[in-house]
């Protein structure tokens, strides 16, 4: 009788080491991913020498220092003349963590969980074949998702870095546009629609959640009115009335609906306030709850709100 085989155990798979990369997510470069091995430094800039190299005018030579040491990952501003920014928040010296959003030139970067594996000197080929390969004749100087940068985050981004341009928002059904003016959000338009108050405009492009953006050059041009709110009080306010809409939930028709005026008319009209009545007119005149928002003097969520209040006491219905 044979002795038995001795039965041989397969070696545990070889573990890939976990670490952190910097992603590019808008810019020249987006697309693009910077490995940040352990215990190590990283110098960000527009000097060919440096360990990351980004060649755009808004890079200083030496821009910033990123340094990875026992699971904890800083990121130095190195006296650049435009600055650095984290989370919207010009820094001197911050620590990240995963998610966080940096700013550098026109350059918005992720920090994000990733294997460890190209080198340095692989990752800056990567890069510089990313911006290869987006160069064309059209200059765009920030593009991305809105999807992956929230449109808040990119006004305070813009806020912070007091940038000036048109961005150009794209969503399935619309094209909005924000002017920036040194960082403040001048004035906000939907599909060239400019009868729309622009704080109109604007709080429903905060609201967008998917679609694609361009941050164009600045357009010499007058507006009919300007936007005079602080970006922080735009986002306040414009997430506290996206919040009431979103609770008005399905009782609210969407803005692609049409409006009926019940008929016969039960309800009575004394029962209504002057604003109601208002609304009431003009879904009589407009029959479309989008232009019915677009015409009314009061912001959406007043407008909305009375929406809803005419077709639940049957006022109104949807056809």
């Amino acid at each position: 009788m044979e002795p038995p085989v001795p039965k041989v155990t397969p070696p545990p798979p070889a573990k890939t080491a976990k670490g952190f990369a910097l992603r590019f997510i808008s810019g020249k470069y987006q697309g693009g991913e910077f490995p940040l091995p352990p215990n190590h430094e990283i110098v960000v800039g527009r000097s060919s020498e440096l360990d990351m190299v980004l060649v755009e005018d808004m890079v200083s030579r030496r821009h910033a220092k990123i340094s990875v040491a026992d699971d904890q990952i800083f990121i130095q501003d190195l006296g650049s003349t435009n600055g650095t920014f984290v989370n919207g928040e010009k820094i001197k010296r911050a620590r990240l963590a995963e998610g966080d959003r940096i700013l550098i030139g026109t350059s918005i970067i992720k920090l994000v969980a990733a294997e460890l594996g190209a080198s340095g000197a692989d990752a800056r080929a990567q890069l510089e074949d990313v911006a290869q390969g987006r160069r064309t004749s059209q200059v765009r100087t920030m593009s991305g998702s809105i999807a992956e940068i929230p449109l808040p985050d990119l006004m305070q981004l813009f806020s912070a870095s007091k940038k000036s341009g048109v961005l150009v928002i794209r969503s399935e059904r619309n094209v909005g546009k924000l002017y920036f003016d040194g960082g403040k959000v001048v004035f906000a338009v939907i599909n060239d629609h400019h009868d729309v108050p622009p704080m109109k405009s604007l709080f429903r492009i905060l609201n967008w959640q998917q679609g694609s953006f361009d941050m164009d050059p600045p357009e010499q041009r007058e507006f009919p009115e300007t936007i005079q709110s602080s970006t922080e009080g735009i986002l306040m306010e414009g997430m506290r009335q996206i919040d009431e809409i979103r609770r008005l939930g399905p009782d609210l028709p969407p803005q692609s609906a049409n409006l009926l005026v019940s008929m016969p008319l039960i309800p009575p009209l004394r029962d209504l306030s002057p604003e109601e009545l208002d609304v009431l007119q003009l879904s009589y005149n407009y029959g479309h709850v989008e232009t019915v928002l677009n015409k009314s003097l009061a912001p959406d969520l007043d407008t909305s709100t009375i929406l809803v209040k005419l077709l639940k006491s049957g006022y109104l219905r949807v056809e």
